[in-house]
């Protein structure tokens, strides 16, 4: 459930590009450093994009280093990274831990159960660090997979799940800000769950899997209630970011927010419309 939450690319300055993907080879150095290649494999766009959001509200300065990589070899590449940098690192183990649990006890596939053995221990290293975060994890997952169980078809009671999920992992800390991160990750939560039910919608029907959708997608208006919820979701979540203090890095948190969320709908609506065609 992961991925949704990235650039729009052609719409971002070179310069602010170049800052992103600093951010993006910091996380993937820092889960390298502390999680081995284990960890690298679990980078996300997702985390980056809480990294450089945390950075801006708290101002947080970064460290900066040149590096070179085994993804690039050839030349040393830009790295920035921070305290906030390791909390994502950490949470990120977490969610890739439960996301090959969902995938063992779903599909009982290879990759569910090599994951669930390859990150428990880092998981639960991570969690004794962020107890609140990966308590609020476990919780909402647990009650995902009930809805799932006992086959409720509730897409709002769903995305209600991971939405409190992200609420949690949004709260960096106790302060005035909490508020609104919290209500921000709440609606960014309950948007990426929406979006990804509706991206494997079909994969889904296919493999006779659970999905929200699955009762409602021949409905003639569909289409339309769909487009109407992910607004309802990213409006209420961009709402609650312009609260925030934001300096720093703001042209590339709203070419995400406003732009870059919406690339996997785009193009699901565009290939659907040229078979329409």
């Amino acid at each position: 459930m992961f991925g949704y939450v990235q650039i729009r690319k052609p719409e971002l300055k070179i310069k602010d590009y170049e800052v992103y993907h600093a951010f993006y080879c910091g996380l993937c150095e820092r889960l390298r450093t502390k999680y081995g290649i284990a960890g690298r494999i679990t980078l996300t766009y997702d985390m980056t994009f809480l990294i450089i959001l945390l950075s801006s509200v708290y101002d947080v300065k970064c460290r900066y280093e040149k590096k070179r990589c085994l993804v690039h070899p050839a030349k040393r590449h830009k790295i920035l990274y921070n305290d906030i940098t390791d909390y994502c690192a950490d949470l990120n183990i977490i969610l890739s831990f439960y996301q090959c649990l969902d995938d063992k006890n779903d599909d009982n596939s290879l990759r569910g159960k090599a994951g669930t053995v390859l990150y428990r221990k880092k998981a639960h290293r991570a969690a004794a660090k962020h107890k609140r975060q990966a308590d609020a994890i476990k919780l909402s997952l647990g009650k995902l997979s009930g809805l799932e169980k006992e086959k409720k078809y509730d897409i709002i009671k769903a995305a209600d799940c991971f939405g409190s999920l992200l609420a949690e992992i949004f709260t960096y800390k106790e302060d005035m800000f909490k508020m609104y991160l919290q209500d921000m990750g709440y609606y960014l939560g309950r948007y990426i769950y929406i979006m990804d039910a509706y991206d494997d919608l079909q994969e889904d029907i296919k493999n006779n899997r659970y999905n929200p959708f699955i009762k409602v997608y021949n409905d003639i208006s569909f289409e339309k209630n769909v487009r109407e919820m992910l607004l309802n979701e990213i409006s209420m979540a961009c709402g609650a970011f312009e609260q925030l203090p934001c300096l720093d890095y703001i042209d590339i948190l709203r070419n995400i927010l406003y732009a870059g969320v919406w690339n996997r709908y785009d193009s699901i609506y565009a290939k659907e419309e040229e078979e329409r065609k």
